[in-house]
Formats: C-alpha cells, sequence, structure tokens
C-alpha cells in the first residue's frame, strides 16, 4: 500500500481580489462532481468538466492528448481497466483563481479492483488549468503524472 501524503486539506486562494463564494467555490463544486464520476465511472459526466480543445498530458500514450474525444478515449480505457467503483480521492487540493482562469493541483489515490485480477493502488499528481466559458468553468489543459524512481 502506498503511503498517505502528510498534508491532506483543501487550500484556497484568490487572485482576483473577490470573497471565497465566487470563483474558488464554483471551481471547489466542480471538482467534487469531477471526482464522483471518476469514482462512479460516469464518462459521460465526467467529460463535461473539459473544453472541446483541452490539451493532457496524461499517463496513457499518446504523450499529448489534443481534444475532448481523444481525451475520453483515454478515460475509457482507463475505465474498462478497473471492475467496480474506482475509489478515487484528491488531496492537498490547491486552487487559485482570477475572474477567467484557475489553476488547481493536487494528489491523488487510486485504488479498486482491476479487471484483470488484483487490486489497483496508487497516486498521480494532477495539475489542471481551468477557463471559464459561458458562465461555466471548464478544464483546458491537464497534466498527470506519476512519480518514478530514476
Amino acid at each position: 500500500m502506498t503511503p498517505v501524503p502528510e498534508r491532506a486539506e483543501m487550500h484556497r486562494s484568490r487572485t482576483d481580489g473577490l470573497p471565497m463564494e465566487g470563483n474558488v467555490a464554483e471551481i471547489e463544486s466542480r471538482i467534487e462532481t469531477l471526482a464522483l464520476a471518476i469514482r462512479n465511472k460516469n464518462l459521460d459526466h465526467l467529460m463535461t468538466h473539459y473544453a472541446p480543445d483541452v490539451v493532457v498530458y496524461d499517463l496513457l500514450p499518446p504523450l499529448d492528448v489534443r481534444g475532448i474525444a481523444a481525451y475520453r478515449r483515454n478515460f475509457e480505457k482507463w475505465f474498462e481497466s478497473m471492475s467496480g467503483r474506482i475509489n478515487y480521492e484528491m488531496l492537498d487540493v490547491h486552487i487559485a483563481a482570477d475572474e477567467g482562469h484557475a489553476f488547481v493541483h493536487c494528489l491523488s489515490h487510486v485504488t479498486g479492483g482491476r479487471t484483470g485480477g488484483g487490486r489497483a493502488d496508487y497516486w498521480v499528481r494532477v495539475t489542471s488549468g481551468w477557463r471559464k466559458v459561458d458562465g461555466q468553468w471548464l478544464i483546458a489543459h491537464e497534466h498527470v503524472s506519476m512519480p518514478t524512481m530514476m
């Protein structure tokens, strides 16, 4: 089992001088629904969190994924590799936002059964750049990485 990071709290900050109830609260809500969609492997709901022209550096090939249709295929592969519900926890979440752009980074712990047998238990680092489009926060860029020994 992978050790749990020491810090596991939500860090909220504003760069636009507005109250926390504004953009950061909206993004927190979007993060919660994104995590729920991953846990339930609800692909259609999950993809509503991404901009059509999203650019992603993901764990699964290719090296960079461009566009929502291509990223959807990566999620399809991942969801197919996991049996049942995915245990997905986002820890040490940091949010910084202004009126039109935001950055979020966190550590995410993934556990669950694998379709071929065995269990998944790993940590990933996730950094996402969000932009507000027609009043809704969408992920425009995401970078997912896994620590490795070199």
